[in-house]
Protein backbone atom coordinates (compact mmCIF):
# COMPACT_ATOMS: atom_id res chain seq x y z
CA UNK A 1 0.00 0.00 0.00
CA UNK A 2 1.24 3.47 -0.88
CA UNK A 3 1.09 6.17 1.77
CA UNK A 4 1.11 9.92 1.47
CA UNK A 5 4.26 11.84 2.31
CA UNK A 6 2.53 13.19 5.43
CA UNK A 7 1.61 9.68 6.58
CA UNK A 8 5.18 8.52 6.05
CA UNK A 9 6.48 11.42 8.13
CA UNK A 10 4.07 10.51 10.93
CA UNK A 11 5.05 6.85 10.81
CA UNK A 12 8.77 7.60 10.94
CA UNK A 13 8.39 10.03 13.85
CA UNK A 14 6.15 7.63 15.76
CA UNK A 15 8.77 4.91 15.39
CA UNK A 16 11.54 7.24 16.56
CA UNK A 17 9.53 8.21 19.64
CA UNK A 18 8.68 4.58 20.35
CA UNK A 19 12.34 3.55 20.17
CA UNK A 20 13.36 6.42 22.44
CA UNK A 21 10.56 6.31 25.00
CA UNK A 22 8.49 3.19 24.41
CA UNK A 23 5.41 5.27 23.55
CA UNK A 24 4.40 8.38 21.63
CA UNK A 25 2.31 11.06 23.39
CA UNK A 26 0.30 13.10 20.89
CA UNK A 27 1.65 16.40 22.27
CA UNK A 28 5.25 15.30 21.70
CA UNK A 29 4.41 13.99 18.23
CA UNK A 30 2.89 17.34 17.26
CA UNK A 31 5.95 19.16 18.62
CA UNK A 32 8.37 16.92 16.72
CA UNK A 33 6.47 17.40 13.47
CA UNK A 34 5.89 21.10 14.14
CA UNK A 35 2.13 20.81 13.67
CA UNK A 36 -0.88 21.71 15.81
CA UNK A 37 -2.45 19.16 18.15
CA UNK A 38 -5.83 19.01 16.35
CA UNK A 39 -4.01 18.26 13.09
CA UNK A 40 -2.00 15.48 14.71
CA UNK A 41 -5.14 14.02 16.26
CA UNK A 42 -6.99 14.05 12.95
CA UNK A 43 -4.15 12.35 11.09
CA UNK A 44 -3.60 9.64 13.69
CA UNK A 45 -7.33 8.81 13.63
CA UNK A 46 -7.10 8.32 9.85
CA UNK A 47 -4.01 6.16 10.28
CA UNK A 48 -5.85 4.07 12.87
CA UNK A 49 -8.49 3.36 10.23
CA UNK A 50 -5.68 1.97 8.04
CA UNK A 51 -4.52 -0.21 10.96
CA UNK A 52 -1.19 1.60 11.19
CA UNK A 53 -1.59 2.88 14.76
CA UNK A 54 -3.53 2.14 17.91
CA UNK A 55 -5.40 5.28 18.86
CA UNK A 56 -7.41 6.11 21.97
CA UNK A 57 -8.30 9.61 23.14
CA UNK A 58 -5.98 11.00 25.84
CA UNK A 59 -3.61 8.04 25.60
CA UNK A 60 -0.18 7.71 23.96
CA UNK A 61 -0.20 6.44 20.38
CA UNK A 62 1.42 3.13 19.52
CA UNK A 63 2.24 1.59 16.17
CA UNK A 64 0.57 -1.65 15.13
CA UNK A 65 2.74 -4.48 13.81
CA UNK A 66 1.90 -3.30 10.29
CA UNK A 67 2.70 0.31 11.22
CA UNK A 68 6.06 -0.62 12.76
CA UNK A 69 7.12 -2.47 9.63
CA UNK A 70 6.11 0.35 7.30
CA UNK A 71 7.81 2.93 9.54
CA UNK A 72 11.01 0.88 9.68
CA UNK A 73 11.11 0.62 5.87
CA UNK A 74 10.80 4.42 5.58
CA UNK A 75 13.61 4.77 8.12
CA UNK A 76 15.64 2.27 6.08
CA UNK A 77 15.30 4.42 2.95
CA UNK A 78 16.29 7.53 4.90
CA UNK A 79 19.38 6.00 6.48
CA UNK A 80 20.56 4.28 3.31
CA UNK A 81 20.31 7.62 1.53
CA UNK A 82 22.35 9.37 4.21
CA UNK A 83 25.04 6.71 3.92
CA UNK A 84 25.11 6.97 0.15
CA UNK A 85 25.44 10.75 0.29
CA UNK A 86 28.40 10.51 2.65
CA UNK A 87 30.19 7.46 1.24
CA UNK A 88 29.65 7.94 -2.48
CA UNK A 89 28.98 11.65 -2.95
CA UNK A 90 31.30 13.21 -0.39
CA UNK A 91 28.74 15.06 1.72
CA UNK A 92 29.51 15.78 5.37
CA UNK A 93 27.44 13.96 7.97
CA UNK A 94 26.02 17.33 9.02
CA UNK A 95 24.59 17.95 5.53
CA UNK A 96 22.69 14.82 4.66
CA UNK A 97 19.56 14.75 6.84
CA UNK A 98 17.44 17.31 4.94
CA UNK A 99 18.37 15.74 1.60
CA UNK A 100 17.44 12.26 2.83
CA UNK A 101 14.13 13.68 4.08
CA UNK A 102 13.24 14.32 0.44
CA UNK A 103 14.64 11.16 -1.12
CA UNK A 104 13.09 8.76 1.43
CA UNK A 105 9.66 9.25 -0.20
CA UNK A 106 10.72 7.72 -3.52
CA UNK A 107 8.53 4.64 -4.05
CA UNK A 108 10.90 2.52 -6.14
CA UNK A 109 12.03 -0.50 -4.12
CA UNK A 110 14.68 -1.31 -6.72
CA UNK A 111 16.21 2.16 -6.30
CA UNK A 112 17.02 1.52 -2.64
CA UNK A 113 18.02 -2.10 -3.22
CA UNK A 114 20.60 -0.87 -5.72
CA UNK A 115 21.79 1.79 -3.28
CA UNK A 116 22.21 -0.89 -0.60
CA UNK A 117 24.17 -3.08 -3.04
CA UNK A 118 26.50 -0.25 -4.09
CA UNK A 119 27.21 0.49 -0.42
CA UNK A 120 27.92 -3.21 0.23
CA UNK A 121 24.98 -3.59 2.60
CA UNK A 122 25.92 -1.29 5.50
CA UNK A 123 24.54 -1.99 8.98
CA UNK A 124 24.70 1.61 10.17
CA UNK A 125 24.19 5.09 8.77
CA UNK A 126 26.76 7.95 9.03
CA UNK A 127 25.35 8.99 12.40
CA UNK A 128 25.80 5.50 13.86
CA UNK A 129 22.12 4.55 13.76
CA UNK A 130 21.24 1.00 12.66
CA UNK A 131 19.76 0.64 9.19
CA UNK A 132 16.63 -1.57 9.28
CA UNK A 133 16.83 -4.63 7.05
CA UNK A 134 14.48 -5.34 4.13
CA UNK A 135 11.94 -6.90 6.50
CA UNK A 136 11.93 -3.88 8.79
CA UNK A 137 13.98 -5.46 11.59
CA UNK A 138 16.16 -3.08 13.61
CA UNK A 139 19.11 -4.39 15.63
CA UNK A 140 19.55 -3.36 19.26
CA UNK A 141 22.92 -1.65 19.72
CA UNK A 142 22.83 -1.72 23.54
CA UNK A 143 24.15 1.83 23.58
CA UNK A 144 23.46 4.38 26.32
CA UNK A 145 23.61 8.12 26.74
CA UNK A 146 27.02 9.57 27.51
CA UNK A 147 25.41 11.20 30.56
CA UNK A 148 25.06 7.70 32.08
CA UNK A 149 28.82 7.03 31.99
CA UNK A 150 30.62 7.18 35.32
CA UNK A 151 33.77 9.12 36.16
CA UNK A 152 36.85 7.01 35.37
CA UNK A 153 35.08 4.95 32.69
CA UNK A 154 36.19 4.84 29.08
CA UNK A 155 33.48 4.49 26.46
CA UNK A 156 33.29 4.38 22.67
CA UNK A 157 31.26 7.03 20.87
CA UNK A 158 28.95 5.04 18.58
CA UNK A 159 26.06 7.27 17.49
CA UNK A 160 24.21 10.55 17.86
CA UNK A 161 20.57 10.89 18.87
CA UNK A 162 20.22 14.14 16.98
CA UNK A 163 21.36 14.83 13.40
CA UNK A 164 20.86 18.58 13.82
CA UNK A 165 23.36 20.40 11.59
CA UNK A 166 24.58 22.77 14.32
CA UNK A 167 25.18 19.91 16.75
CA UNK A 168 27.14 17.89 14.20
CA UNK A 169 29.24 20.95 13.33
CA UNK A 170 29.92 21.32 17.05
CA UNK A 171 31.20 17.73 17.16
CA UNK A 172 33.37 18.40 14.12
CA UNK A 173 35.00 21.35 15.89
CA UNK A 174 35.69 19.15 18.92
CA UNK A 175 37.17 16.41 16.68
CA UNK A 176 34.59 14.06 18.15
CA UNK A 177 34.07 11.39 15.51
CA UNK A 178 32.23 8.09 15.75
CA UNK A 179 34.56 5.47 17.17
CA UNK A 180 36.35 7.95 19.43
CA UNK A 181 37.41 6.68 22.86
CA UNK A 182 36.09 8.98 25.56
CA UNK A 183 37.41 8.81 29.11
CA UNK A 184 35.26 10.53 31.74
CA UNK A 185 37.59 12.68 33.85
CA UNK A 186 34.99 14.59 35.88
CA UNK A 187 31.26 15.22 36.03
CA UNK A 188 29.77 18.42 37.41
CA UNK A 189 27.04 17.64 39.94
CA UNK A 190 25.31 20.99 39.35
CA UNK A 191 24.60 20.68 35.63
CA UNK A 192 25.97 17.22 34.63
CA UNK A 193 28.54 18.75 32.27
CA UNK A 194 31.64 16.61 31.77
CA UNK A 195 35.39 16.94 31.43
CA UNK A 196 36.55 14.22 29.05
CA UNK A 197 39.69 12.97 27.35
CA UNK A 198 39.29 12.05 23.69
CA UNK A 199 41.39 9.27 22.17
CA UNK A 200 44.00 9.84 24.84
CA UNK A 201 45.16 12.97 23.08
CA UNK A 202 43.16 16.01 24.16
CA UNK A 203 40.67 17.15 26.75
CA UNK A 204 37.31 18.81 26.18
CA UNK A 205 34.47 20.23 28.26
CA UNK A 206 31.07 18.92 27.18
CA UNK A 207 27.75 20.38 28.28
CA UNK A 208 24.89 18.19 29.47
CA UNK A 209 23.00 19.21 26.31
CA UNK A 210 25.76 17.71 24.15
CA UNK A 211 26.19 14.59 26.32
CA UNK A 212 22.46 13.85 26.14
CA UNK A 213 22.71 13.69 22.35
CA UNK A 214 25.66 11.26 22.26
CA UNK A 215 25.32 7.47 22.45
CA UNK A 216 28.16 5.30 23.69
CA UNK A 217 29.04 1.72 24.61
CA UNK A 218 31.25 0.81 27.54
CA UNK A 219 34.70 -0.53 26.72
CA UNK A 220 35.35 -4.02 28.03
Amino acid sequence: MDFSQAEENYLKELLSLSLEQGHAPINLLSKRLNIKMPTANSMTKKMAEKELVNYESYKPISLTHKGKREAALILRRHRLTEMFLVEKMGFGWEEVHPIAEQIEHIKSLRFFEKMDEILNYPAFDPHGSPIPDKDGNIIDTNSKLLTKAEVGNTVTFTAVRDSNEDFLKFLNKKNLNLGAKIKILAKESFDSSMSVEIDGSHQEELSAVACERMLVVADK
